[in-house]
């Protein structure tokens, strides 16, 4: 019984994880398998984190992670965070701001990283009309 009810708790927060951000990394379904409690405290941190707090909603945040991101050079990251943005109410013209937001802190390699991107969205949308 115990370990259905440890594998039930696996696949509902991989269910979880998956809808609150259109995606579930393959490390993070691997490490709900290895310590389910350990990411469970791992999505509450991201939700405190990314999802709407008291002064600054949920897209603002977003936008903040896309920069810090781009920074990093995590172009996936920086992808999968700004499609996450367009989702709850950003523009494409608010994730082009704040990606040029990032060259004069982070310089051009930060920047390219964002455009990349942001361009791969547009990609995508032009191959969806098609």
């Amino acid at each position: 019984m115990v370990d259905e009810n440890k594998q039930a708790k696996k696949q509902k927060l991989m269910r979880k994880m998956k809808k609150e951000r259109g995606y579930l990394q393959p490390t993070w379904a691997y490490m709900i398998d290895k310590d389910v409690d350990f990411m469970a405290s791992y999505d509450e941190l991201y939700e405190r984190g990314l999802t709407d707090g008291k002064a600054l909603p949920a897209k603002t945040r977003e936008l903040i992670a896309i920069a810090i991101l781009a920074f990093r050079g995590r172009e996936n990251a920086v992808y999968l965070h700004a499609k996450r943005a367009l989702e709850l109410g950003a523009t494409k013209q608010e994730l082009l701001e704040a990606i040029e937001t990032t060259i004069i802190p982070g310089g051009a390699p930060t920047f390219g990283t964002g455009l990349a991107a942001l361009m791969r969205i547009e990609e995508e949308e032009k191959k969806d009309k098609v």
